[in-house]
C-alpha cells in the first residue's frame, strides 16, 4: 500500500472531505475519494474518516492508496516526443489528437500505451491501472507538455506542487476576436455543465479556476495569447476564454459553431512550458515546446490576412 499524507488548509472549513481529497490527487474522482473512505482508507489520528465529514482545518490526513494490480493494458512501440528523462521523471510533448490515457472508446494508442512500451515497469502506480504515471492531463486536441512519474516518490511530489500551484503550467492559443486589455486573469468557478455531463461550464460554488492571460500578437479578428494557469479545472482555459467572449478558434465544444478555422479539428491550444521543483534534487527546471506545424500555419494565415 502507498500513504499519501496531507494537512487541511484553515481556508477549507466546511469543504466536504471527498471533494477536497478529490482535488488534492490528480486523477482521484470524487466517487473514488468516497470509495477510499468507505474502504476505511482515509484516516485522522489513526481512525477513519467518515464519508460525509466536513474539515475544520488543520486536520493531518492520511490517505492509504490500493496497490497496483496487474495493468491489463497493451504496451505499444508509439514514437514519443521526450524533451528530458531521468530516473524520476519523463517530460513528454503530446502531438493533438493523442489521449492521454485509456478508457471507454480509447483502450490503444494513448500516451499511456507508448509510455509503458518506451518505461516498462517503471511508472509510478498512483493513479491506477489505467494511468500508471500520469500526473495531470492535457485534453486529446491539445498539444504539449506533461510530465510523467516514474516512481510514487515522484509522483508524490509532482501531484503536491500541483495542488499548492507551484507548477506552472503556460499556454498559447488562438482566439476569436480580441480582448480589450493586454493582460488580465479570468477567476471563475468551473463545474460540471447542469444538465450536459461532458461539458464543463462557469458555476457559482464549482471548484476555483484562475486563468492569467497575455496578449502576444493581435490580428483581424483572432489574437495570439498566452496563458498561465494557477489552477487545473477540466477545460478550463477553454471554457474562460468562451466565457469572457473570446472563444478558441476550432473548439468543438465551446468555440463557434461557424468560423473560418472551425473546421481545423480541433482547438488550436498548445502546452508550451511547465516549470516544475525536481522530486529527488529539488533542481527548478523549465521546460519548453515550440508550436506545432497546425498552429504556426494558421498564424501563417493571419498574418497574410492583415
Amino acid at each position: 500500500m502507498n500513504e499519501m499524507k496531507f494537512v487541511v488548509p484553515v481556508e477549507c472549513a466546511g469543504t466536504r472531505i471527498d471533494s477536497w481529497l478529490a482535488e488534492q490527487v490528480e486523477g482521484l474522482t470524487r466517487s473514488a475519494a468516497q470509495n477510499l473512505l468507505t474502504e476505511q482508507a482515509v484516516s485522522m489520528n489513526g481512525k477513519p474518516v467518515k464519508k460525509n465529514y466536513k474539515l475544520v482545518g488543520g486536520e493531518s490526513l492520511t490517505v492509504t492508496m490500493p496497490e497496483l494490480r496487474e495493468v491489463n493494458i497493451t504496451a505499444e512501440d508509439i514514437p514519443l516526443d521526450i524533451v528530458y528523462e531521468d530516473a524520476d521523471i519523463v517530460v513528454v510533448n503530446k502531438p493533438r489528437g493523442m489521449v492521454v490515457h485509456p478508457a471507454a472508446g480509447n483502450w490503444t494508442g494513448t500516451l499511456v500505451n507508448a509510455l509503458m512500451f518506451h518505461c516498462g515497469d517503471s511508472l509510478s502506480g498512483i493513479n491506477g491501472e489505467h494511468r500508471p504515471g500520469i500526473v495531470h492531463r492535457i485534453d486529446k486536441d491539445t498539444s504539449g507538455l506533461l510530465v510523467v512519474a516514474k516512481n510514487d516518490s515522484a509522483h508524490q511530489s509532482l501531484a503536491a506542487q500541483i495542488a499548492a500551484h507551484t507548477a506552472y503550467r503556460g499556454y498559447e492559443a488562438i482566439v476569436v476576436g480580441s480582448p480589450r486589455e493586454e493582460q488580465g486573469t479570468v477567476d471563475k468557478p468551473i463545474a460540471r455543465h447542469k444538465t450536459d455531463r461532458k461539458r464543463m461550464a462557469i458555476v457559482e460554488g464549482g471548484r476555483e479556476a484562475i486563468t492569467h492571460y497575455t496578449v502576444i500578437k493581435r490580428y483581424r479578428g483572432y489574437t495570439h495569447m498566452a496563458f498561465q494557469l494557477e489552477t487545473g479545472r477540466t477545460h478550463q482555459i477553454r471554457v474562460h476564454m468562451a466565457a469572457i467572449g473570446h472563444p478558441i478558434i476550432g473548439d468543438p465544444v465551446y468555440g463557434l459553431k461557424k468560423d473560418r478555422f472551425s473546421n481545423i479539428g480541433g482547438q488550436c491550444l498548445h502546452a508550451a512550458k511547465l516549470t516544475l521543483t525536481h522530486p529527488r534534487t529539488g533542481e527548478r527546471m523549465t521546460f519548453s515546446a515550440p508550436l506545432p506545424e497546425y498552429f504556426t500555419e494558421i498564424l501563417g494565415k493571419l498574418e497574410r490576412m492583415q
